[in-house]
């Protein structure tokens, strides 16, 4: 198993998915067994079967592992292969029909709305990076687009005279969403004098967001932007990543009455299914509230 894979894939976990800390190092040291249990072997990761993990993992069960433990292995090994199939290194996946015990869903945990804002509003500053930055919340925030759509987008994705935005996501699948007021007035900002034109090598690229060297701003750079910016608006960092943007985006929409199909669209799910998790979010949140405001809650 080639490590660079396996970091990309968490890198990929904790940027794109938001996943927590202790979560990617226990991927991490799964996927490290695996890659001992491959090498002993003699087997390469790219040729692996079905039958090579289901024997792998019946060998972890027999071992007694705890059964929490053997499905959270079988979580990060599915996706671990998804991943490199996505990615073009396998042409078949021999861990999509690998089966662990159930396990208990874990529901998408959005910003408050206060922290949100505290976090936009920390970013007074009017050089060319931090008008960036508050454009790239803003996009995240404003249109739940993933960190891998946002920074794909090209400056002829945007149209201000229709205040829409053309994001292509998973499987090259296009879709417009629109540019809200705040999101409109962050890139305007973003891309006038003093601006984007104002970082080095700005011309060489049709990128809308760039590096403070000019290429094209990564994954990991969005990250990095997020923390920073949590940490200057007293936000914890610990409960913010730029995956949870898009979450936030999603529950707060739902919150305030939106149709669950216009989330749907808005964030590029192929299946109603997949939205439907954030209306188990509002509706906790719904519990929340009520516990906490009605009179006869407790009653």
């Amino acid at each position: 198993m080639t490590n660079s894979w396996v970091d990309e894939y968490l890198q990929w976990l904790t940027i794109e998915k938001g996943r927590a800390r202790t979560t990617v190092a226990a991927y991490r040291r799964d996927l490290t067994a695996l890659e001992s249990w491959v090498a002993a072997e003699e087997l390469d990761l790219l040729r692996l079967r079905e039958s090579d993990l289901e024997r792998y993992f019946n060998t972890r069960r027999r071992a007694q592992n705890a059964s929490s433990s053997v499905a959270r292995a079988i979580a990060a090994t599915r996706g671990f292969f998804s991943f490199l199939l996505d990615e073009g290194h396998l042409v078949s996946d021999p861990a999509s029909k690998l089966r662990g015990g159930r396990r208990g869903r874990t529901l998408p945990k959005p910003l408050p709305e206060g922290d949100v804002v505290s976090m936009l509003d920390a970013i007074s500053g009017t050089d060319p990076l931090d008008r960036r930055d508050r454009a790239v919340l803003e996009l995240l925030y404003g249109t739940g687009s993933r960190v891998s759509e946002a920074t794909a987008l090209d400056l002829s994705d945007l149209d201000f005279d229709e205040e829409l935005i053309r994001v292509t996501g998973k499987g090259s699948k296009q879709r417009l969403v629109p540019m809200g007021t705040a999101l409109k007035a962050a890139l305007i900002s973003y891309l006038s004098a003093g601006g984007r034109g104002s970082i080095e090598g700005a011309r060489a690229s049709t990128r809308l967001f760039l590096n403070a060297r000019g290429g094209s701003l990564s994954r990991q750079g969005v990250a990095l932007i997020v923390q920073k910016r949590a940490l200057n608006a007293g936000v914890e960092r610990s409960r913010v990543s730029a995956h949870v943007f898009r979450h936030s985006c999603a529950t707060h929409m739902l919150d305030h009455g939106a149709d669950i199909r216009v989330v749907q669209e808005l964030l590029g799910h192929s299946s109603i299914a997949t939205t439907q998790i954030y209306t188990a979010v509002s509706a906790t949140t719904l519990r929340r509230e009520y516990d906490d405001a009605h009179p006869r809650a407790h009653d």
